[in-house]
């Protein structure tokens, strides 16, 4: 593609000198606040320029600027942390930040509202303390997520190491984060290179997940690439790859959409991180770069078919691939509650509000860690497992919970434990409308509903919700989707399956906050009426068809 065609942020990657310019100099220059190429560079080193929209217009009016801080995301491979890692975190949140964390759908720890002089020294103190914030963020692979449940009869572990192996290999070789957020000596320029990425590194952003056979928690079809091993009795095969997935989509771009990913090959675990290598690379040399909205690799795979695009790679690893095994799922939800391990020891799945740790759901979780010392594992649900307590300290645990008045799961609705919503207003700059300050309530005034239909028992409708049409909280995939659509506005999707693998269609368009749960009851009602034994809710709306639920019940809404 001519550099005529590039778009601006391939300029400024190009400019950068592999990550550090303007940020290098920025960083030192008395400002709150960086140049916009500045801030396109700094997602690399995981960091997201913000300012409080809660604030712009009263703050306009005075003749003031913004006011800025800095969202910080912590990578952490398949979302596992030592002890002593998440009471570090917890610990800076304080220090550095907002007072809270932020648990990610990709497993990661966000701060909100980092000053500018609290960048570098934050940055420091994870580095000591074996965490990252690089590659984030920014047009790289971002955080792999892999299911984080460790039942020993799963060869979890062995997940987990190819997950956290394959990280290490796909981080940027460049030495600019060292240098500026570490005192890292400067690399000499020539004997540099990024052999993966290139001096203008991916086109867009690039998601990776692991799930295990069965259970898909992490959504693994929503991934550029999803990951699932091939466990026999002799212990793991292989695994299959899925190539595609994505779900952001842009209202003013008719030809944007979700995508979920389809099934490549299935190769030897030998073969894994040279082929994953040859899809990235294959979307580095071939994704689009004259239009951000066109450029994750969903549109590639779209644009040449499967078939060509696996030919591409083969090309690129020099060896032909296997057709892909099924696959056949048995679960999407996420792993709440007391489990045991299978090694004597017990984990216990811990629900997380949108995940926001905050105020006395903070203090308990501290509290946990430093009494029994777990191991705390994220989920891609943004929930959080303890990891390899001892039977006899259920109890304890359990009271502690309930000193610092934290619900456990089994307590609360289940619509409400099954509901994820992202961060949006009033910090996101990309956020149309409120996703995560409103979800409590439209998720309780759904809960109204269904306990007035006596649905609250069976099986319970997955609901996400985000303030704009990027879909980071998987709306898409959902059974009920509510995405931000204006002002206190939303877009209804219906259909999704509960086992991730379908997505939801179109219902209704611009259907007020306060409406949502109104507008769903009728829907809700059918379901009732209409369901075939077990039946989801979502499946339901798929059997029927979503456009004939949209003509029986679009115009209609409960008194």
């Amino acid at each position: 593609m001519s550099e005529a065609k590039l778009s601006k942020v391939e300029y400024v990657k190009i400019a950068s000198n592999r990550l550090r310019g303007p940020v290098d100099a920025e960083l030192h220059d008395g400002s709150d606040h960086f140049s916009e190429e500045g801030y396109q560079i700094l997602k690399f080193h995981g960091i997201y320029q913000q300012d409080d929209r809660d604030v712009r217009k009263a703050r306009r009016a005075q003749g003031l600027g913004p006011d800025y801080s800095f969202m910080i995301r912590v990578a952490i491979p398949g979302g596992v942390l030592t002890p002593e890692q998440y009471l570090t975190l917890d610990r800076l949140a304080d220090e550095l930040g907002n007072a809270t964390l932020r648990l990610t759908t990709r497993q990661a720890i966000q701060y909100h509202g980092v000053r500018k002089g609290g960048l570098k020294p934050l940055v420091q103190v994870l580095n000591r303390n074996l965490l990252t914030t690089l590659s984030a963020c920014g047009d790289v692979v971002r955080n792999i997520v892999a299911c984080p449940a460790p039942f020993a009869d799963r060869q979890r572990a062995e997940l987990y190491r190819y997950a956290k192996e394959l990280s290490e290999r796909l981080k940027p070789k460049t030495r600019a984060y060292y240098e500026i957020w570490l005192d890292g000596e400067r690399a000499a320029s020539l004997e540099e290179n990024e052999p993966l990425y290139g001096d203008t590194y991916l086109p867009r952003k690039f998601k990776i997940g692991f799930a295990f056979p069965g259970d898909n928690c992490v959504d693994v079809y929503t991934q550029d690439i999803g990951i699932v091993p091939v466990v026999g009795e002799g212990g793991l095969e292989g695994f299959t790859l899925l190539v595609g997935g994505g779900l952001g989509q842009s209202h003013g771009a008719k030809e944007t959409h979700p995508v979920l990913a389809k099934p490549l090959a299935t190769v030897g675990p030998e073969q894994l991180f040279e082929v994953v290598e040859a899809i990235v690379k294959v979307q580095r040399d071939h994704g689009r770069r004259d239009d951000r909205k066109y450029s994750r690799m969903k549109y590639l795979v779209e644009a040449w078919g499967l078939e060509r695009f696996k030919a591409e790679v083969e090309r690129y690893v020099g060896y032909a691939l296997p057709e892909a095994r099924a696959l056949a799922w048995l679960s999407g939800d996420d792993h709440l509650g007391w489990h045991e391990q299978g090694d004597g020891r017990l984990f216990f799945g811990l629900f997380v509000e949108n995940g926001r740790v905050k105020e006395n759901l903070r203090a308990a979780i501290r509290e946990v860690v430093q009494r029994f010392a777990p191991e705390v594992r994220l989920t891609a649900q943004q929930n959080l497992l303890f990891v390899g307590l001892d039977p006899s300290n259920q109890a304890a645990v359990e009271a502690i919970l309930r000193n610092h008045g934290v619900a456990l799961p089994g307590t609360l609705p289940l619509v409400v434990q099954n509901a994820m919503a992202c961060p949006a207003l009033p910090t996101c700059g990309l956020a149309i409308t409120e996703s995560e300050r409103v979800m409590p309530q439209v998720i309780r005034e759904l809960d109204a509903v269904l306990k007035r239909l006596e649905l609250h028992d069976g099986p319970i409708p997955h609901v996400r919700m985000t303030g704009c049409p990027n879909g980071c909280a998987r709306p898409y995939s959902a059974e009920v989707g509510l995405v931000g659509r204006s002002l206190n506005s939303y877009t209804v999707y219906l259909g999704g399956s509960p086992l991730g693998t379908r997505l939801g269609q179109l219902y209704l368009d611009n259907v007020g906050r306060e409406e949502i749960a109104r507008r769903l009851e009728p829907v809700l009602e059918a379901y009732k009426r209409e369901r075939l034994e077990g039946e989801a809710f979502g499946d339901y709306c798929h059997r029927v068809g979503v456009e004939t639920l949209r003509e029986r019940f679009g115009n209609l809404a409960s008194a």
